[in-house]
């Protein structure tokens, strides 16, 4: 299992990011998790395959139809925590 953090900037508040994201990951069979952060950004963290972190990855670029998505920054991450399922906080 490989795990990466995610920061996402741009429009990614309020425009269905973090549940499109957790289904886009739910459905390459990651674990994890979608968080607003205080300042405008969304955190991603993702637990999984280093083909389905891949994928993910290129697709937070996408994001939901109304992100409009000006940066992805990763992170790998040595010792993910357990995590089960995909939360939304």
């Amino acid at each position: 299992m490989a795990a990466a953090r995610f920061l996402i900037s741009g429009r990614v508040q309020g425009v269905s990011y973090r549940a499109s994201t957790r289904a886009q990951a739910l459905g390459l069979g990651l674990t994890g998790h979608a968080r607003n952060l205080p300042d405008g950004r969304v955190e991603v963290l993702a637990i999984g395959t280093p083909e389905a972190i891949d994928a993910l990855e290129r697709w937070l670029w996408q994001g939901s139809p109304l992100a409009q998505v000006t940066a992805v920054e990763r992170y790998a991450l040595q010792s993910p925590p357990p995590v089960q399922g995909f939360a939304i906080g």
